[in-house]
């Protein structure tokens, strides 16, 4: 067995799936993750643990897999991951876990998140569904949104005995895992709706269409509803654009619009009245996954995509692998380079962007080298549809309509890192709405710590 290097994990070929909505990574079959495996050191003293923020045991569930103990795995798993499935594909290991692997120092790192991902599978295939509590405790404890960090939250509660409803503003639950991320890296039915029901499975009820702040508030759940204590993980919906001319124009589009359009409004199938125009030539400014996959799903419907970011390749925050999927599926990379203005033909729609290129100069404040214009260096790009994927922030609603609950400078709910605790007694947040964008599993560690902070706190009532 070659132990320096992983092994390969089957993916569609990049001609085929850049024009489809299937799965890119096919994963593991029983043979190759147990081959994979058994690479691990099962250390001691294991840095992959530290590296993760919901703290899976992973020599223990990686052993499991080596023997074939597969449901065992999975068991483990779930002590700590409400959404293993998700995390396996869509988590940045590369600078969690596996950044940290030992034995990553001479060869690759053992692919952890795959064997993750083959665990949470085969479970799913074989009906094999985590472990509930056997009483409830009679503590009622409402959980607003149902995004990694509301069902993080809502699963450790319910495995704790606790009594928990989820409240979703839209009308299906999995928050930013159905509307954000695309089919291709995410299947909705298959892996999401699966996660959640084994979520549901705990005893957790979902509630959708409920908008908190606007159909009921936090302080009337508490008051009124008897609930007493409230987990915040409603993420960051709230789109920033560059407040460049052109902007609002017909055929421009947040990324989150873009994506929630084709993601959980199946705007891409034909036959569903939610189609979204595309066109032939996009631009996707930005340099994130988000802006990856804004792209990517462009592509799929038939564009040429042009990612127009200000700073270099080295800069880019997305993960290696999807800019690395990105390039091997077409996707052009306008690196250095950014928008002035958005052109606009005389019926509103946009047409194009005007673009200057860049050079970087001294870091700013984030350590990132700061781009400048180079004089004299702008041109036009023709195009028939601009998606701005620049960030999100958290909606205003529900911390406006909640007496007591602070917030910072960005609308960001405060709250305690070690345990989610707001200002407002009895009430926890944590994910995107407290931190602003930021990955899936940091949602996840986020709710998997109010919940224990929730725990300790009605425990001492």
């Amino acid at each position: 067995m070659d132990v320096l290097n992983k092994v390969p994990v089957r993916e569609q070929e990049p001609a085929v799936r850049a024009a489809n909505f299937e799965e890119v990574c096919l994963g593991y079959n029983e043979e190759e993750a147990m081959t994979e495996a058994a690479r691990c050191l099962n250390c001691k003293n294991a840095q992959c643990v530290k590296g993760c923020p919901v703290a899976i045991d992973i020599p223990g569930f990686v052993s499991q897999v080596k023997e074939g103990k597969f449901e065992e795995a999975y068991q483990t798993i779930s002590a700590s991951s409400a959404l293993p499935a998700v995390c396996g594909r869509v988590c940045p290991q590369e600078t969690q876990c596996e950044g940290k692997c030992i034995r990553g120092i001479k060869g690759d790192p053992v692919s952890i998140g795959k064997l993750e991902r083959f665990t949470a599978d085969w479970a799913r295939e074989h009906g094999i569904k985590p472990k509930a509590a056997e009483q409830t405790n009679g503590h009622k404890v409402a959980v607003i949104g149902s995004g990694p960090a509301g069902l993080t939250c809502a699963g450790d509660l319910a495995k704790m005995g606790y009594e928990v409803t989820i409240f979703e503003a839209l009308h299906e639950p999995g928050g930013v895992l159905v509307y954000g991320i695309p089919e291709f890296r995410l299947p909705k039915q298959a892996v999401v709706a699966a996660e959640v029901e084994n979520v549901k499975a705990l005893g957790v009820k979902i509630e959708t269409n409920v908008v908190i702040g606007k159909s009921v508030t936090i302080d009337e759940l508490m008051e009124k509803e008897g609930f007493e204590a409230v987990f915040i993980g409603s993420g960051a919906g709230l789109p920033k654009f560059m407040g460049i001319p052109g902007e609002q124009a017909m055929g421009v589009f947040s990324a989150n619009e873009y994506l929630t359009r084709n993601n959980l409004m199946k705007a891409f199938l034909e036959g569903y009245d939610t189609p979204i125009k595309t066109g032939s030539k996009v631009i996707v400014v930005g340099g994130g996954n988000v802006a990856m996959d804004a792209a990517r799903t462009a592509k799929r419907l038939g564009a040429e995509v042009h990612i127009v970011y200000r700073r270099s390749e080295e800069e880019l925050p997305a993960r290696v692998e999807e800019v690395h999927h990105a390039k091997e599926e077409g996707i052009i990379f306008d690196l250095l380079q950014n928008p002035k203005e958005l052109l606009v033909d005389e019926n509103g729609c946009v047409c194009g962007a005007r673009v200057i290129k860049m050079e970087l100069g001294e870091p700013d404040e984030s350590g990132r080298r700061r781009p400048v214009e180079v004089p004299g260096s702008e041109y036009e790009i023709e195009a028939d549809t601009v998606i701005m994927s620049l960030g999100t922030s958290p909606n205003p609603l529900i911390s406006s309509t909640t007496k007591g609950l602070e917030t910072n400078r960005w609308k960001c709910i405060v709250a305690d890192e070690e345990n989610g605790a707001t200002s407002k007694e009895g009430v926890y947040a944590g994910g995107d709405a407290v931190t602003g964008a930021a990955t899936v599993i940091l949602a996840m560690g986020a709710g998997k710590a109010a919940a224990k902070g929730i725990d300790e706190y009605l425990s001492a009532k």
